[in-house]
């Protein structure tokens, strides 16, 4: 039975490790990440309609419509299923929350969330395999938002296996105003380590995690040197988090967001307010679980 109504929550990521390797031949870089679900999230909210899909959303810089990865979820959705022409039959609408061009995975998780809800209100399903691929067709990390939680990333980011659930932590995320692009970001990183015979400023070699399990004192981001060589508001907010007593401050994917991690929602809260400054957003949330990401569905 197909629904009339449904909303998603679309949940932002942080990425905890993150070791960028060569330029494929396809151009993406090897990448090994852990990435983690955050409670953060924005809304997506579909309803069933007579003609095109359509996708609103009234947040300053997002576009509407086909030029959204939601749409292009629906579109590649649409013929994965075997359907002809353009995606019919819904409207889509974006609640955002998750700051744009941050390293959130705002845009993407949009997409993902779409097209989980998509499956429900069209009465349509793919196998697991079918739904990964189009997932990875709207973001290299798309398939991480179907799994959730705590998971490692492989090849583009989209080769995806789970890992032992992180402890709960609560997250202070802090948003300085100028976003950060990914391409230029992995263009900077290219740029540096030419000029460095192909060296650059290496990311440590310790793995970040012992078979299943999370070693916080190994994580590293490869983006985060050139992308603070550039960006001096993301080197001060970083030094702020760890000053405030985080057990783990970085740059998130290509930026420009920084987190920490904290034990508890108090020092997450006291961080916070030392971290203000005029501009910055700064965002108090916590870590979620799969089971949690799982629950992403209300009427």
């Amino acid at each position: 039975m197909t629904l009339e109504r449904l909303r998603v929550r679309a949940f932002a990521k942080v990425n905890l490790d993150l070791r960028v390797g060569p330029r494929r031949d396809d151009g993406y870089h090897r990448l090994t990440t852990v990435l983690q679900s955050v409670a953060l999230h924005d809304t997506v909210t579909l309803r069933v309609a007579d003609g095109p899909c359509r996708v609103r959303c009234s947040a300053t810089g997002v576009p509407p419509d086909r030029g959204n990865l939601v749409w292009a979820a629906a579109a590649a959705l649409w013929r994965a299923v075997g359907r002809r022409g353009d995606p019919h039959g819904a409207v889509v609408t974006i609640t955002k929350r998750i700051p744009a061009e941050a390293g959130l995975g705002g845009g993407t998780s949009d997409a993902v969330a779409a097209l989980s809800g998509l499956c429900r209100i069209w009465d349509v399903s793919l196998a697991p395999q079918g739904l990964r691929e189009v997932a990875a067709e709207v973001g290299a990390d798309g398939p991480f938002f179907l799994v959730g939680g705590t998971v490692l990333g492989l090849g583009r980011g989209d080769d995806v296996y789970p890992l032992a659930e992180l402890s709960p932590h609560w997250i202070l995320i802090v948003v300085p105003p100028r976003g950060v692009s990914t391409v230029r970001a992995y263009g900077w990183l290219d740029r540096d380590r030419d000029r460095r015979g192909g060296r650059g400023r290496q990311a440590r070699h310790v793995p970040p995690y012992a078979g299943p399990t999370l070693d916080l004192a190994a994580l590293t981001n490869d983006l985060e040197w050139p992308v603070t060589r550039r960006r001096r508001e993301l080197r001060e907010a970083t030094r702020t988090l760890r000053r405030a007593g985080a057990v783990v401050a970085a740059m998130t994917g290509s930026g420009s967001a920084v987190f920490g991690l904290f034990t508890s929602q108090a020092r997450a809260a006291a961080a916070a307010r030392e971290a203000k400054r005029p501009g910055w957003r700064v965002i108090v949330t916590r870590t979620m679980s799969r089971e949690g990401v799982a629950r992403r569905f209300w009427a």
